[in-house]
């Protein structure tokens, strides 16, 4: 890996099974072999970039053309089916909501889990628990079980994890949209600090303001492959008259179809 970048994707490829009608008990895999029967499709078809160290990139799209999948991907939760991803130093992710959090624990017990899933020592974690708790903002609630916990709660403590474990590059999956426009500030301001001390972060998100406030390049993705990649500002326009231009053939398409019934 060249050192000036802190990813390096190589022609990757993914693709899942789709079953028309999976039995899930013995007797009927045993009985209904045919209702097994699948196909495969194809998510990521050949996807190849690179990051810079302290470079703010976002992965754009549609619904289902494969940003997150590449996201869970570069997390290792998943792998490609061929190709190959480097990733240079720690990584920190914040994907699903509350995943890797034990819901009947309680969110003081999660910061420790947590923050050892992404390879800090506990010597570590509680040189950091007082700055995580007080960017989660949680108060007495940090002692209740997560279970307890809104969807804010959840966004909270994720991210005030994840931004204090010092990771060399930072993943995050749409999951600033949860919380209050305050906290969503105060996230984006300490994204904006750690991009200054040379986190690399990739961000998936629909929201066009936050991307062109953080990232310094966009990857559209489109079908599985990269349709475009350049500063926000330039593919930002592009990608909302392809998105105009798709509703407007759809009309189209429903109206003909209204015709005929």
């Amino acid at each position: 890996m060249q050192e000036e970048y802190s990813i390096e994707v190589d022609n990757i490829k993914k693709s899942f099974r789709v079953y028309y009608d999976k039995g899930f008990t013995l007797k009927e895999a045993s009985l209904f072999k045919k209702r097994r029967s699948y196909e495969m499709r194809s998510v990521i078809d050949g996807i190849s970039f690179k990051v810079k160290k302290g470079e703010a990139v976002a992965l754009i799209g549609q619904n289902g053309c494969g940003k997150s999948t590449t996201l869970k991907m570069l997390t290792r939760i998943i792998y490609p089916d061929s190709g190959s991803i480097k990733m240079h130093g720690r990584v920190s992710s914040l994907l699903e909501l509350g995943a890797g959090f034990h819901s009947d624990m309680t969110g003081r017990e999660n910061i420790f889990i947590n923050a050892a899933i992404f390879g800090l020592t506990h010597r570590e974690i509680k040189a950091r628990l007082n700055d995580i708790i007080e960017f989660s903002e949680l108060g007495d609630y940090i002692d209740n079980p997560v279970r307890t916990y809104s969807s804010g709660m959840y966004m909270r403590l994720a991210f005030a994890v994840a931004i204090n474990v010092d990771a060399d590059i930072l993943l995050i999956d749409e999951i600033l949209v949860v919380g209050d426009a305050a906290f969503q500030e105060k996230c984006f301001d300490k994204l904006e600090e750690i991009l200054k001390r040379g986190t690399t972060i990739v961000l998936v998100s629909h929201d066009q303001a936050q991307i062109e406030r953080i990232c310094d390049r966009c990857i559209w993705i489109s079908d599985g492959k990269i349709k475009a990649e350049g500063k926000p500002g330039d593919i930002n326009p592009k990608y909302l008259e392809y998105l105009s231009k798709r509703g407007l053939d759809k009309k189209a398409e429903n109206g003909e179809k209204n015709q005929f019934r």
